[in-house]
């Protein structure tokens, strides 16, 4: 004992005897590291817009009865897929892997996710490319994290920071993108995580560089929303009463979900039926409701500008939420964001009708917050991502939306690993 406690006092002697290195600046070697990753997660996630962009555009040529059989064929063979290649999961793994797997997300899983989620977003399911990009980004941060020998709280900081830029590669929101990949990982104690929020934000600020110069992407708003002029503190009653709408239809599509899922799961059919169904059912969808098919990038414009009834509208909401839950449970992959925003959105524009002495874009935006808010506990990163793509330069009044979202949310989670560990 005595001679273990002498070497650790000559070890210790050593170290002060060492010369101390001068850096008066916060700066260190590891933001080369999350500047790096940052620039391989938006290098990801431009490859794989331009391949969704190009399979997309190769399928929409595809129309009226035709996209039955094709959104059936598509999910017959991202079913395949997902079979032979194995399953990547959904927002759910990622989310417990951080959590619970000393934040590890496995790149083997990168392959059958990118094919399988090409099929379903290109082909018209109600899912987008943020969960896909996530997965990969994330785990391209676990990969990198291993290569330089890190560990612990360092890793699972890195698997997040790789999160965070794919998520602000496609929503072009740096902050808002950093925020979602913690909040998105526990709903109570984000700031469990508070050690990733630099490297989060690092890592996306270059992520989006890479992604803007990749795809040509310019900065600015991605919905038309006209725009929106403040009329006094009624406006946050107004954002109040639209966010009970929202978080109601939040409820809705929970049990929507639900219920499809108690559906699909009856019987332990092979995941290509599952999807294959599924594809069948979204098809049939998409041919009375056009505008339901796709994840709602586009769409919501086409709600926006176009001079839609109000039974066309009630029509469009209905089946849309169907849809989404449609592509969850049946095996179908992405991420439900930007589509939960489209049916807050259609929900906005319903209530102006009704209500024509309302602002349409306060309606809009703040039924967007709250849906949102609702399902995925995010009220923070709603409010800033709401504020980039719609160009809403108001934050209060989404933030008001957000939290009542958040706040009228079910006490057990949408997300399951949300939930707290026993």
């Amino acid at each position: 004992m005595k001679l273990k406690r002498r070497r650790k006092l000559v070890s210790y002697a050593n170290l002060l005897d060492q010369p101390v290195r001068f850096n008066p600046f916060l700066f260190s070697r590891t933001f080369l590291l999350w500047a790096f990753l940052g620039l391989i997660g938006g290098l990801i996630a431009g490859v794989y817009w331009i391949c969704l962009e190009f399979l997309t555009h190769q399928l929409s040529v595809f129309s009226g009865w035709e996209v039955i059989p094709l959104m059936a064929i598509c999910g017959f063979l991202a079913g395949l897929v997902i079979h032979y290649i194995g399953d990547p999961g959904e927002i759910h793994l990622i989310v417990n892997n951080i959590r619970f797997n000393k934040g590890k997300l496995d790149p083997k899983n990168n392959p059958s996710m990118v094919l399988s989620s090409l099929l379903c977003v290109a082909s018209g399911g109600s899912l987008g490319p943020e969960a896909p990009l996530v997965q990969v980004t994330g785990s391209t941060g676990t990969w990198l994290g291993k290569l330089f020998r890190l560990k612990g709280e360092e890793l699972r900081s890195l698997s997040i920071a790789g999160m965070a830029s794919g998520f602000t590669a496609l929503f072009g929101a740096p902050l808002g993108g950093s925020l979602f990949s913690l909040e998105i990982l526990h709903h109570r104690h984000a700031v469990e995580y508070y050690r990733a929020i630099i490297p989060a934000l690092v890592a996306s600020c270059f992520s989006y560089l890479v992604f803007a110069l990749v795809i040509h992407l310019g900065l600015g708003p991605v919905w038309d929303l006209s725009a929106y002029e403040y009329s006094g503190v009624f406006d946050f009653v107004y954002a109040v009463l639209f966010a009970l709408a929202g978080a109601a239809l939040g409820w809705i599509f929970i049990f929507s979900t639900k219920f499809f899922k108690s559906v699909f799961d009856k019987r332990p059919f092979p995941i290509y039926i599952k999807t294959l169904v599924g594809g069948i059912l979204l098809g049939i969808i998409a041919y009375y409701f056009p505008l339901t098919r796709y994840f709602g990038h586009h769409e919501i414009n086409g709600l926006l500008t176009g001079d839609l009834s109000l039974t066309l509208l009630l029509g469009i909401l209905v089946f849309k939420i169907i849809a989404i839950s449609i592509t969850v449970t049946s095996g179908w992959r992405g991420g439900f964001i930007i589509p939960l925003f489209f049916v807050g959105a259609t929900l906005g524009l319903i209530i102006h009708q009704l209500f024509p002495a309302i602002n349409l874009t306060l309606a809009i935006v703040s039924c967007m917050a709250a849906i949102n808010a609702c399902v995925t506990r995010t009220p923070m990163s709603t409010t800033i991502l709401l504020a980039a793509l719609t160009g809403f330069g108001h934050f209060i009044p989404i933030l008001f939306a957000s939290l009542t979202g958040y706040f009228l949310a079910p006490r057990l989670p949408f997300i399951g690993s949300q939930r707290e560990k026993e």
